[in-house]
């Protein structure tokens, strides 16, 4: 462990010799007994594209019970029948273990996310790290990464299916990623299931972290047939966080506490 943390450290120094804008970003774990507006800002008003049958709203990502509640409900806004959540840092982070607990809902054509994205909208080339379970099969999680825009290194398969340990409808699961200089790992429920260390699938730009669920009316080979809504719905966020590469178990749930890996 001191020589993996010893050459975490030298990575990073190399690194700043090269970048010395790039930042890690400060830790933190975030249990939602309120929504942080200085950390968190909610979508609201648009969507992502003609492909999303819904528009982002501030009414759809609440936070109640201590949980983050990221919803999806069968009402008009603007041009889009459906209202859908999405939540994102403010600040964007570095090399570290990214990790959060939650529970979706079940559906066909819809998405339930958490990743990490950076892009033009802030100035940025696409870089992206992502858990995907797409909601018609509640039993398995997609990972992949962006990197400049690429898919991976740009050839099919860079995404990568994953069985969960359980129905990701039917109880909390721990989904968390450590991303160093030179490799992403996943971790479900503490348990590596993937490590990516091939350079053009490694994304460099610190990035903001994301929670959404969104639907498709279109994307019915990926996502399956959209099944309508008849009332609300909505994934549930426990808790998620940040901490930076070279940093230990600083939380009893996280995977930095309870495996050898992390950083």
């Amino acid at each position: 462990m001191m020589i993996r943390n010893l050459l975490a450290t030298v990575a990073l120094a190399t690194l700043a010799q090269a970048a010395p804008a790039f930042a890690q970003g400060t830790a933190f774990h975030d249990t939602f007994d309120s929504l942080d507006s200085a950390r968190w800002y909610v979508s609201d008003g648009w969507s992502n594209g003609a492909h999303q049958n819904c528009t982002w709203s501030t009414d759809q990502a609440k936070v109640t019970g201590g949980n983050l509640r990221v919803g999806f409900a069968p009402v008009l806004k603007g041009e889009r029948q459906n209202r859908c959540g999405e939540i994102q840092t403010k600040t964007a982070y570095g090399f570290g273990t990214f990790e959060a607990r939650l529970k979706t809902p079940a559906g066909s054509g819809l998405n339930a996310a958490f990743f990490t994205y950076i892009g033009q909208q802030q100035g940025k080339p696409h870089d992206e790290i992502d858990f995907e379970i797409l909601l018609r099969d509640t039993g398995h999680v997609d990972t992949t990464t962006f990197v400049k825009g690429v898919s991976g290194d740009g050839e099919i398969g860079a995404g990568q299916s994953h069985a969960l340990p359980h129905a990701s409808d039917s109880d909390f699961t721990t989904l968390a990623f450590t991303w160093e200089p030179d490799r992403v790992r996943y971790y479900i429920d503490g348990e590596l299931v993937r490590t990516i260390d091939d350079p053009k699938m490694v994304p460099t730009n610190p990035q903001r972290i994301f929670f959404s669920l969104w639907g498709s009316d279109t994307l019915t080979d990926w996502m399956g047939p959209f099944s309508p809504v008849s009332q609300p719905i909505a994934m549930e966020v426990d808790w998620v966080a940040f901490t930076p590469l070279g940093e230990g178990c600083a939380f009893d749930q996280s995977i930095l506490c309870q495996t050898n890996e992390g950083n």
